[in-house]
């Protein structure tokens, strides 16, 4: 199998020499077969190409790879759209059509958090929604028809709406048959009113699950106040992103949690960590790994359930466990988590445990 790396800014580099480190691991263990080739992207690509993101290595990421781990970009230093600064992230998103970001957010017993119990995951559509680099066949969907005046338009489209819904209830199928929808339907009649009218559509092909529906605001309180109570939670671009980073912060920081991009119809998918670049601590080796090596672990599982194989889910599995195991052991453990240990350590660390498992 062949994995596209793409390091990107910051701390991306970093994070992903600890991430390849620890997929190595699990490549060698399990006989996995897979093999490695890295992309530019970002600044590098920008310096280079003059843009950030060709689209050729879009082209060869849907044609020639099996899988995707991409790196942390520095979007918001990046020049003008017409200047070549392209948004990585979103490149992938729409040109990989990649519409199920998945992010789970657990909190642990041996780590602090703010939310015991937690353990859910968030089906957050990322191809459309309030994000104006994504929902226009041609341009943004922002505009300013003068100084005083900024516009910002919103696409919510049935077919965007149905298939996040479906991959939800899909996944509560194969956890506590529990899913919510997040929306503003009392405010937004229209798109959340059609992303709230899909959800119940789809809700009555899983007669098994158990479907309810919160209203943004009253969830994000719901989320502080009973975060052991969700489990599998479907929502729009907007609403998605910001309440898993609520979750991931709940359940202890930022760093731990896990993401991918995935499409189950064309079998694609992209390992990407929830985090940004955090461009001031780029290159102190400080950075904690730990999303980006769930992230690829996610992918792995992810990939093997897709096409059946069986080894590409046990070293998901694999990887997982063993950056618990880290966790577990305050001596091993990075800044935001307490400890002291740098990127590169941390990755030898969880390497090892995978080799051990």
């Amino acid at each position: 199998m062949r994995i596209m790396t793409l390091p990107c800014d910051g701390i991306g580099p970093e994070i992903m020499a600890a991430t390849l480190e620890v997929v190595e691991a699990a490549n060698q263990k399990f006989d996995l077969g897979l093999t490695f080739y890295e992309e530019e992207s970002g600044f590098t690509s920008l310096k280079k190409h003059g843009i950030t993101l060709r689209e050729e290595v879009l082209d060869r990421a849907r044609t020639e790879f099996d899988g995707v781990i991409l790196g942390t970009q520095s979007h918001m230093d990046y020049p003008p759209v017409a200047e070549g600064g392209r948004n990585v992230s979103a490149g992938f998103r729409i040109g990989l059509d990649l519409y199920a970001n998945v992010r789970p957010a657990r909190s642990r017993d041996f780590l602090p958090n703010k939310a015991p119990g937690m353990d859910l995951v968030i089906m957050r559509e990322a191809t459309e929604g309030f994000y104006p680099d994504r929902n226009m066949f041609r341009g943004v969907g922002e505009m300013m028809p003068d100084r005083d005046m900024a516009l910002s338009v919103r696409k919510i489209t049935r077919h965007g709406s149905m298939r996040i819904c479906r991959e939800a209830f899909k996944l509560a199928m194969q956890r506590t048959k529990k899913v919510v929808a997040i929306h503003k339907a009392n405010s937004f009649l229209m798109t959340d009113g059609l992303f709230l009218e899909c959800f119940r559509e789809v809700a009555k092909d899983f007669p098994e699950v158990e479907a309810d529906d919160k209203i943004v605001d009253a969830f994000a309180a719901l989320l502080v106040r009973q975060p052991e109570k969700y489990d599998v939670v479907v929502t729009t671009n907007f609403y998605g992103d910001i309440l898993s980073d609520l979750a991931s912060e709940l359940s202890g920081s930022l760093g731990l949690a896990g993401s991918i991009n995935a499409n189950a119809e064309t079998g694609l998918c992209c390992a990407q960590a929830q985090h940004g670049s955090a461009p001031d601590i780029a290159g102190k080796n400080v950075a904690n790994p730990t999303s980006l090596i769930l992230s690829a672990a996610m992918m792995l599982s992810w990939l093997g359930e897709q096409r059946g194989i069986d080894k590409l889910m046990q070293a998901g599995a694999a990887i997982a466990q063993a950056v618990d195991a880290v966790l577990d052991d305050p001596a091993k453990r990075t800044r935001d988590t307490g400890g002291s240990v740098n990127t590169d350590a941390f990755g030898r660390f969880v390497a090892e445990a995978v080799r051990a498992a």
